[in-house]
């Protein structure tokens, strides 16, 4: 049996709107500021803001991220959660919070069943590095269930 793919992105925009939801690493943040040709407090003085902790992209007027007008600007650099959704580690381990993150994203294909699409994206993370450890450096969504790590 042909295996079901379990996500396409359709570049709608959904996962880039929404105040709070991109946080960054400190890796992410050197990523972005070279990207745009900042220093890296520049950056953060102009993109970013510390809440809880952890600092992450500001959202314009729309409530889009900052850097969505149309598409992402800054694809090449994006922040690690951006290139982990929608594998996140809710919609891996969760198939309510996978099915719920499918009504709002038209990439999520439902008719792989969700051990499929969690085994899809554990195989995505793997290969792309973005599996992570628990730690003071590492947003939730990406502490994952990986082979790996636990």
């Amino acid at each position: 049996m042909p295996t079901v793919t379990a996500f396409v992105c359709q570049r709608c925009g959904h996962c880039c709107q929404g105040v709070g939801g991109i946080v960054m690493s400190a890796a992410d943040i050197a990523r972005l500021a070279g990207h745009v040709k900042l220093d890296h407090e520049t950056f953060l003085s102009r993109y970013a803001e510390f809440v809880g902790g952890r600092q992450r992209l500001v959202t314009g007027d729309d409530d889009y991220c900052i850097f969505y007008a149309q598409g992402c600007s800054v694809h090449p650099a994006r922040p690690d959660v951006c290139r982990a959704w929608p594998y996140f580690r809710g919609n891996i381990i969760d198939a309510d919070s996978h099915a719920m993150a499918a009504e709002d994203c038209p990439g999520i294909n439902m008719q792989a069943p969700h051990a499929e699409f969690a085994r899809q994206g554990r195989d995505y993370l793997t290969s792309r590095g973005l599996c992570r450890p628990r730690g003071a450096d590492v947003p939730e969504a990406l502490v994952e269930t990986c082979p790996d790590n636990p």
